[in-house]
């Protein structure tokens, strides 16, 4: 009998793995920025997350994405969204992790770089979920603008219990939170919004309002409640809109439809319509804009450490099916040109890394001066060009499987979900143009010039080109003048930062390809194009998942 269909040369699947334990960027970065930090529940964490158990949850997900219901069977109004029970296990994973709210509650030494490895090694597994978890931990401070909701709902954004049920907050062990800010007309321009606000009393909560509006983008509009804005007599403001009111109606929100992404598939991303929903002033009238930008800060933390985690598990299957595939007689991997892919490949990533936990480690220290202004400075940066790589990196990734890589089932279908999930980090919160200008807002709100040489100041000496760009940098910020060099700015400050960082807490052949590529101009205008002495066998060994 004839055999045709013999399958041989396809490797196994990365599965049954500890995201965590091999990730020595990750833990390098941690060490450094946060040495007396217990690791244990990230080793915990790591491993659920690479298990097989859990792989498949994140597949039934995005193959099985929300399906709206706007009335039942009798034609009554309910405008639910109804997710797969795979969504709802991530989902409880994810709250149980304390990627949410809990960080707020100061209880570890540093809770906001737990919390951004967390979230990161979670990023691997499945970003899209992480859309109502990210919310919920940029929303939480804002609640003490409204002492009175902050006490009642704070204590349950920060419980570790995930529980998805309708029903009024006293009656749940945890919460979850969103944000309405972005209406048909204005997209960043949140100045331009229409959602009125009508004052209709007073109560336990404070300044109680109706609200009338749109929402363009409403993602995950099933948590427990939202921060929306909405024009108040005063200007426009912060309001507290739940999505069960305490007599157990459902407040006045209007599901019009789900979009149709691109990718972030298990996430359900909505528009909807306010028609008097009752909702409470979080702060002050008119004040809504710098309450938003608050907000916005720890979600576009949230963009740059999620690429980071989609950068990571790019990064492992290209290298997990390189090392199994044999061409030419040797695995892939030993293959000189496919060596300095993944070579450049890990030389991104652990950058976006490093700089990404970084940033987190700006969040746990408010007190400090300059933590607070890198906080300001560094936010823009790594949203900007971590999040603007992504794309380019996860097609350089894809490539490195082949066909496999573009096909959307078995284990390595994963990379076709990272491909069109990469973009969205680069847009959500402001796009490229939102963050060059953000940065040179913060340019303005302190001394940036001496800020900037105390993060490089570590690191001089190091690197001559290093050194070129340091001190070229003091000059070019003094006379930036014009928004049109913003982006080549925001772009060079992140690599002076970036390899600042790779010199302190990567190994020489690290940090010293990095600089040369990236700053010293031994690149070319793709990846796979490093010099050739470079120490691909060192920097691939470094990256291994296994």
């Amino acid at each position: 009998m004839d055999v045709t269909h013999e399958v041989f040369n396809q490797p196994e699947p990365l599965v049954d793995y500890n995201l965590f334990d091999t990730n020595r960027p990750l833990r390098d970065a941690l060490k450094f920025n946060a040495p007396q930090l217990q690791l244990s529940p990230l080793e915990h964490l790591g491993g659920v997350l690479g298990s097989a158990e859990m792989q498949v949850h994140a597949r039934l997900a995005n193959t099985n994405p929300p399906v709206l219901h706007t009335h039942d069977r009798f034609g009554r109004r309910v405008d639910e969204v109804e997710f797969h029970p795979s969504y709802h296990a991530l989902m409880k994973a994810a709250v149980g992790a304390g990627l949410h709210g809990t960080p707020w509650t100061g209880e570890s030494a540093s809770p906001h770089v737990q919390r951004a490895a967390g979230f990161m090694l979670f990023t691997e597994l499945e970003p899209s979920i992480l859309c109502p978890i990210s919310m919920s931990y940029a929303v939480t401070p804002a609640l003490r603008g409204n002492a009175a909701i902050h006490a009642d709902w704070g204590p349950k954004l920060a419980s570790l219990w995930y529980d998805p049920a309708l029903k009024p907050w006293r009656d749940k062990p945890g919460v979850t939170m969103g944000m309405g800010m972005t209406e048909k007309q204005g997209g960043s321009d949140v100045r331009a919004n229409t959602t009125r606000a009508v004052r209709a009393g007073s109560d336990a909560w404070g300044e109680r309002y109706e609200i009338t509006g749109h929402k363009w983008f409403f993602s995950a509009p099933m948590c427990d409640a939202f921060l929306v804005l909405a024009q108040a007599p005063a200007g426009l403001s912060c309001f507290f809109l739940p999505r069960v009111l305490d007599d157990g109606s459902r407040n006045a929100i209007r599901i019009q439809r789900l979009k149709d992404k691109l990718g972030n598939k298990a996430n359900a991303s909505s528009e909807v319509e306010f028609h008097g929903a009752s909702a409470w002033l979080v702060g002050e009238e008119g004040r809504g804009i710098p309450q938003i930008l608050e907000m916005g800060t720890m979600t576009r933390l949230d963009c740059a450490l999620g690429t980071s985690g989609l950068m990571r598990q790019a990064l492992s299957l290209a290298l997990n099916h390189t090392s199994q595939r044999q061409a030419f007689g040797k695995p892939l991997a030993l293959q000189p040109l496919m060596k300095n892919v993944l070579a450049d490949l890990a030389l991104e990533s652990e950058a976006a890394t490093a700089l990404a936990i970084r940033l987190a480690r700006a969040f746990d220290r408010p007190q400090d001066a300059h933590e607070r202004l890198m906080a300001r400075l560094l936010t823009p940066v790594a949203k900007f060009w971590i999040c603007k790589r992504g794309s380019h990196f996860a097609q350089e990734a894809m490539e490195c499987l082949g066909g496999n890589g573009y096909v959307e089932e078995g284990g390595e279908g994963v990379m076709a979900r990272i491909y069109r999930e990469m973009p969205l980090n680069s847009i959500w919160e402001g796009a490229g143009n939102i963050m060059a200008l953000d940065l040179l807002r913060g340019l303005r709100k302190g001394d940036a010039v001496a800020a900037l040489a105390q993060e490089q100041k570590p690191a001089r000496g190091s690197d001559a080109a290093l050194d070129r760009l340091a001190d070229a940098l003091p000059a070019r910020i003094e006379a930036m003048a014009t928004e049109a060099e913003a982006r080549r700015l925001a772009q060079d400050v992140a690599l002076a930062v970036q390899a600042a960082l790779l010199v302190q807490t990567a190994p020489p052949a690290v940090a010293g390809a990095f600089c040369t590529s990236r700053l010293g101009g031994d690149w070319g205008q793709a990846f796979g194009t490093l010099g050739a002495g470079t120490d691909f066998d060192s920097i691939i060994a470094r990256a291994q998942p296994r």
